[in-house]
């Protein structure tokens, strides 16, 4: 009983929830602001603030069924957020890495752990074995931090998340097996039984719930409230379904967001919906509440309790050091890589509670044990935290001065959004943020062109309702945004100068796909800005939501040789590739095989493709009906007209002009390989999703 409650029982704990849940929000505002005065990470001040306020302290808050509940979702929650966030073509290029930490992760502590609780400790096997798979597992309760620092794609943090599963997954199978070997329960049933529901589990949840998530999506594109509440549910669903596998809920939680990754990119309004309720309500509920466990005053109840504590945090310190350290020395990881991945492993909290407790509740620890592992939770998510705070910040630092040049580069990222009535505004603006680089400050600018005519005041009011919609959305995706609205009776020529006054480097427009006025190909306005060829241009046909995208089709018209807007054209396409998490089928004149593997070599393109190519320009058509399948994206490069195109076809090693060196502006197609390429895919592709990229002149 804490001590408020001591002396005045008839007030503490409060029970009044909405004076509970106002102490809960200034907790949630302050404790991570005092601890930054310390230069202490602010997930510390939540498990202070809990252990103070708990019932082992003052106790002004109960750790009632509410806390509790609320801890187990942000549990749940980090190890979802932290498969959502993953980037599956790095989890697949260091799957190895991840599953060599997650063993030697498990099996120091474990290994170890048996031993001394055997031999020093004076455990009987079974405990010992039990004692040592509480101390084998750990919490990603520092992976939010290393988030925050931009490492939730680097190699070490992906290793530690990946083998995170692998060692939980083993420690919790662990304590299944000797809990029902101490209850009478053991044999080569258990053995099959927990095989089959496991591997039934796990191969429904990767085949049904990116299927309907899919269904789903493209059952209702645009409503955002309804993708938030299905995705909420298929995590805690699932989660609550591995109980039946004998597997753990953050076992299923992870395991959903692995299946949810490719339908949810990492810049779209959904992800930032997803991680800002994370980070502001349901993880501090979890730090909270774990602090609230913390009680320093079993310390001083006896002798044993002080040994075990130590000997038990000093495995934990160790283990986990050690198969860290091996970890970075396999893989040549830099030591702060290495300190990142002890950082984030050697935390114990959830699993560890559920290991020691049922332990207790068999009869196999008594409260010295149970004690001794609070102790060693107090420890290590103090220990934590700050080992992953000090070691990001300073690989976040050095990675920033190496990247400064770069980022100068691409700071001038900006994107313009042409809206119109007609226009499908919502998949605009989820490819606009797909396009844009989150790690610079580039803003998207939706536009809105007026015609200068006798519908004027109308067509005014008409566009500034649907800037207010654009405005909305791309701000509830955390992204620098502000509408530009002009009048003008020529708005191909107005989108021009209003690239050039606030330096976008794309735009991207909506198209509708029907044959223009005699003279034009795609559109007065699309010709337009192809001829400026300023920017890359980026040209929408979209049926249904990217993210029901399951690979992409990037076909190449013929080309005579490889040109900046080619080139330029290549970049965008990787960057959605890599956006939506899917693979990239290219397909290429046999003519231009060669010159197309050298672009992805000589540019560093390294997302996941395959490169396939038809005998000629008379074949491609056919060639792509045989080679596409149904969520294909296609993305269609066309060809300029490269005799006249004097810029487009400038060599590649020499310095880009900013205009046309030989006075020539005739940007024109190729029709024979360019537009009829375009309405021929679309004639038979009515219902799947198109992109047509311009690249621009210009390497940027």
């Amino acid at each position: 009983m804490g001590m408020f409650a001591k002396f005045f029982p008839s007030v503490f704990p409060l029970n009044d929830p909405v004076l509970i849940f106002a102490i809960v929000l200034v907790l949630f505002l302050t404790a991570p602001m005092v601890m930054k005065r310390f230069n202490l990470p602010g997930m510390i001040g939540l498990l202070l603030a809990g252990a103070i306020l708990g019932p082992h302290a003052l106790g002004i808050l109960a750790r009632d069924s509410s806390f509790i509940l609320l801890g187990a979702v942000g549990l749940t929650y980090i190890m979802f957020t932290a498969a959502l966030e993953i980037d599956l073509t790095v989890f697949k290029k260091y799957g190895v890495s991840g599953f060599v930490f997650g063993m030697l992760t498990f099996a120091f502590p474990q290994g170890l752990g048996t031993l001394i609780a055997y031999y020093i400790l004076g455990f009987d096997l079974l405990p010992a074995i039990l004692l040592a798979s509480m101390l084998a597992s750990h919490t990603l309760l520092a992976y939010p931090i290393a988030s925050k620092h931009g490492l939730s794609t680097n190699r070490a943090v992906t290793a530690t998340v990946g083998g995170t599963i692998i060692t939980d997954t083993l420690a919790l199978l662990v304590l299944a097996v000797v809990a029902s070997y101490a209850q009478g329960d053991g044999g080569e049933a258990l053995w099959w039984r927990l095989g089959f529901f496991i591997s039934t589990f796990v191969a429904g949840v990767f085949f049904l719930v990116p299927h309907l998530g899919r269904w789903f999506f493209k059952k209702f594109p645009n409503d955002d409230s309804a993708q938030f509440v299905f995705v909420l549910s298929s995590v805690f669903m699932c989660a609550a379904l591995a109980h039946f596998a004998g597997l753990e809920p953050i076992v299923g939680a992870f395991l959903s967001g692995l299946a949810l990754n490719k339908l949810i990119p990492h810049n779209s309004t959904l992800m930032n919906r997803l991680n800002f309720t994370g980070d502001a309500i349901f993880i501090p509920f979890f730090l909270l509440s774990v602090g609230m466990i913390l009680d320093v005053t079993v310390l001083f109840k006896s002798f044993r309790i002080w040994w075990l504590s130590i000997v038990i945090t000093l495995i934990v310190i160790g283990t986990k050091w050690a198969a860290a350290k091996v970890s970075g020395f396999i893989f040549r990881y830099k030591n702060e890589e290495t300190q990142i991945m002890f950082g984030l492993s050697v935390v114990q909290a959830a699993a560890t509670l559920a290991t020691v407790m049922v332990g207790h509740r068999i009869g196999m620890f008594d409260d010295a044990v149970v004690n001794a592992a609070i102790i060693t939770i107090l420890v290590t998510c103090i220990l934590g935290p700050y080992v992953v705070d000090k070691y990001a910040t300073a690989f976040a630092s050095s990675s920033t001065k190496k990247s400064e040049d770069h980022s100068a580069e691409t700071s001038n990222d900006s994107i313009i959004i042409p809206v119109a009535p007609e226009q499908n505004i919502p998949a605009l603006l989820e490819l606009s943020l797909l396009l844009r680089n989150p790690k610079t400050k580039a803003a998207i600018y939706p536009t809105h062109i007026t015609a200068d005519n006798e519908n004027l005041n109308d067509n005014m009011a008409a566009g500034k309702k649907l800037l207010n919609k654009a405005l909305h959305d791309l701000s509830a995706a955390n992204c620098p945004t502000e509408a530009i609205h002009r009048v003008d009776s020529e708005p191909a020529q107005a989108l021009i100068k209003i690239r050039k006054e606030v330096g976008a480097s794309k735009v991207v427009m909506s198209w509708d796909a029907r044959p223009s006025e005699k003279g034009a190909q795609f559109g007065s306005v699309i010709d337009a800005l192809v001829t400026d060829g300023g920017a890359n241009l980026i040209i929408s046909k979209l049926a249904y939501s990217l993210s029901g995208s399951r690979r992409i089709n990037l076909v190449f018209a013929p080309f005579k040789s490889m040109t900046i807007p080619l080139v330029q054209a290549a970049k965008n396409a990787e960057v959605i590739a890599k956006q939506l998490g899917v693979s990239m089928q290219v397909m290429v004149a046999q003519d231009n095989l060669n010159d197309l593997k050298n672009m992805f070599k000589t540019y560093e393109l390294n997302v996941s493709k395959t490169l396939i190519s038809y005998p000629s320009g008379r074949t491609w058509f056919p060639f792509m009906i045989q080679n596409t399948l149904p969520h294909d994206l296609i993305i269609l490069i066309p060809t300029l007209n490269q005799n006249v195109d004097m810029v487009a076809n400038t060599p590649l090693t020499t310095t880009q002009p900013e205009s046309n060196p030989s006075g020539s502006t005739d940007n024109s197609y190729s029709p024979n390989d360019s537009t009829m390429m375009t309405y021929s895919i679309v004639g038979r592709y009515s219902d799947q999703n198109l992109l047509i990229i311009f690249g621009s002149k210009s390497l940027n």
